[in-house]
């Protein structure tokens, strides 16, 4: 066991015994990781309760990625934190899927609801994807989505043409929806995975380049795992979390 000044060196040790089958040292690590979890949990959840459920469910997760050879080798909090997003977005987009009723009609148009914790997740994710933007698409992007300028309004400042304008800001959303997917994607393990991740949200857009389309082609024809999370952001990409149906009475779930 290292030092505590060396905790990265030791985590790094824990992440490989756990590997080798040794429990105690993942017991070491939940030990060493709780309290920031748990406080990184609370600003995910609605209440203190469900910030428990989303540790232990973490925690079990992720254990099971390292019992299975998968899993961080370094990092382990970044690692487990990026689990925990994921997590508590899956368990939002499944609670949307519920329709709460006593009253199975299909007359009942219910009500517009939107679910606070998934909604905060994903202002969480828009605003990350947001400040990794060039500074000139954000600024075009905010006078134009927010403050609602116009590309002829805003040509003059900007020293462009409007045309010009609107283009630049149709690629900042677009450069903005692609940052917004990539916070979905789970980092992997192998590096060709890790390579494929950092441009999956690109390669749902239809924004690789022709190369990497090829390699991507061919990574994804062999890596289950990759296949999955392209399979996710394709969901979120059309989903576009728009609000969901509630009935005004709370009974089985349809």
């Amino acid at each position: 066991m290292t030092t505590p000044g060396n905790d990265v060196h030791s985590d790094t040790d824990l992440l490989a015994a756990v590997r080798a089958g040794d429990t105690a040292a993942y017991g070491t690590l939940y030990e060493r990781h709780r309290a920031a979890a748990r406080l990184f949990a609370c600003g995910l959840a609605r209440d203190s309760a469900d910030a428990d459920d989303l540790v232990a469910e973490t925690f079990a997760k992720v254990f099971a990625s390292l019992r299975a050879g998968r899993g961080p080798l370094v990092a382990f909090r970044a690692y487990l934190h990026t689990t925990m997003r994921h997590v508590c977005y899956q368990r939002a987009r499944s609670d949307r899927r519920l329709e709460f009723t006593d009253d199975l009609t299909r007359y009942d148009a219910g009500e517009p609801f939107t679910d606070p914790a998934l909604d905060q997740l994903e202002r969480s994710f828009a605003a990350a994807a947001f400040r990794q933007l060039p500074p000139r698409w954000r600024d075009v992007l905010w006078q134009t989505e927010v403050e609602g300028s116009t590309p002829a309004e805003l040509a003059p400042r900007m020293g462009l043409t409007p045309n010009a304008v609107a283009v630049l800001a149709h690629r900042a959303r677009e450069g903005l929806r692609s940052l917004y997917l990539q916070q979905h994607v789970t980092a992997g393990e192998h590096p060709e995975c890790r390579w494929a991740g950092d441009r999956l949200a690109p390669q749902v857009r239809g924004r690789l380049a022709p190369r990497d389309a090829h390699r991507m082609h061919t990574h994804l024809g062999r890596c289950a795992e990759c296949r999955g999370r392209l399979a996710e952001i394709r969901e979120i990409d059309a989903f576009r979390h728009g609000p969901y149906r509630q009935r005004h009475h709370a009974g089985t779930a349809g």
